[in-house]
Order: structure tokens, then C-alpha cells, then sequence
């Protein structure tokens, strides 16, 4: 049996994270011996696991969702919810093994995320509908740039959202998108996704 628990963390800010996965295949076959290789699926997956894992435990007041816009098929979100997700251990083979099973699913209407098993959910649509989720439910949304606000000076919300890419920038459009929301600095180097999200959560724990 798992020794992975839900914590509860009280109080804490609630956080949500989405990251655009330019390359990652939305549909079809996911090669579990290859994930940099199936659409640097693997950045996306260690995304999660910075996100929801602590040792021994979840943290039920972060949720991720996973764009896959790779592929000839249309776009699909994938929705990790710590706040109640289970059976999915903290190693990208077990992650990646889930998001492997949704791929060969029909993808559902936008704006209509489809429960598969506890915590983990699909749905269609793109960044702009995460957005405009989020925007409905009075969630912050925040970019990652080196010119930001010093997270050490962000102030305390009671929804904060941080939108992230994979190993491509943002592109035009996607930054037209972004440009007018917040823009939270963790420095003055660029670091890899999985990182960067690591170090939000420690810093927005000390908030």
C-alpha cells in the first residue's frame, strides 16, 4: 500500500499552475521508454511531481494542468488536483503512465473537464480557456520572467495562478495572451520549469 498521504496544509494560498506543452502529443501513443523524445513529455511530467508531491505526501492546495498541443489532433488539458488525487506515485514512469491511459481517450467538449479516475481529469481547449477559468474563479494569474516582481515581495492572495512553458518560450500569440497579467521573478537566470515551480511553492509557503 502507499504510503503517500494527503496533507492537509490549512490555510495556505490555494495554487494553481499550467504549463503548455508545445510539442506534447494530445492524442495517440506516449512512449514511456522516451518521454524527451514523445514531445519532451517528461518536462511536463516533472512539472507535476514539483507541483503535487512532498515526501510522504500531496499537497491538496496545488492543482496543475498540463496543455498537450502537439500532434495532429486537437488540443487537450489535463487536470492534476491535489486536493483529492490518488494512486499516482511520485516517479515520472507512474505519471507519465497516467497521462499515457488519457491519450487514447476521446477528447471532451471544451470547458468540460471529464473525471477519469480521483484527482485526474481532461478536457479540451487551451490556455485562453484555463484563463478564463481561472478568471471565474478569482484566481491571481501570474507569468514567470526575470524582470518581475521579486516573489520574495509578492503579496498575499488567497487564489494565486502561474502560468509556465516547456522547453520552447512562449510564442507571439501566447505572449500577447500573457502580457497584462502579473509577472513574478525567481531571479536573474533562467531556469528549467520543474525548478521554477519547486521554488514558488517555497517561497508561497512562507507567505
Amino acid at each position: 500500500m502507499s504510503t503517500i498521504q494527503i496533507l492537509n496544509l490549512g490555510d495556505y494560498l490555494q495554487r494553481f499552475y499550467a504549463i503548455i506543452g508545445h510539442r506534447a502529443p494530445s492524442s495517440g501513443k506516449l512512449n514511456l521508454n522516451d518521454l524527451p523524445g514523445s514531445g519532451r513529455m517528461d518536462v511536463l511530467v516533472r512539472a507535476i511531481n514539483s507541483t503535487l508531491f512532498i515526501s510522504h505526501g500531496i499537497r491538496n492546495d496545488s492543482a496543475i494542468t498540463l496543455h498537450l498541443q502537439g500532434g495532429e489532433g486537437p488540443n487537450r488539458r489535463i487536470l492534476f488536483d491535489g486536493a483529492t488525487l490518488a494512486g499516482v506515485r511520485p516517479d515520472e514512469r507512474s505519471i507519465a503512465g497516467q497521462i499515457k491511459a488519457i491519450m487514447k481517450l476521446p477528447i471532451p467538449p471544451v470547458g468540460h473537464f471529464q473525471e477519469i479516475t480521483q484527482g485526474i481529469s481532461h478536457s479540451g481547449g487551451d490556455i485562453t480557456d484555463t484563463i478564463e477559468s481561472w478568471n471565474k474563479d478569482n484566481v491571481e494569474i501570474n507569468t514567470l520572467d526575470i524582470n518581475g516582481t521579486k516573489i520574495t515581495e509578492k503579496k498575499l492572495v488567497d487564489k494565486i495562478g502561474i502560468i509556465l512553458s516547456d522547453d520552447f518560450p512562449f510564442d507571439e500569440a501566447e505572449k500577447n495572451i500573457l502580457g497584462s497579467y502579473h509577472k513574478i521573478s525567481l531571479g536573474e537566470k533562467w531556469l528549467q520549469g520543474h525548478s521554477c515551480i519547486a521554488i514558488t511553492q517555497y517561497e508561497l509557503d512562507k507567505l
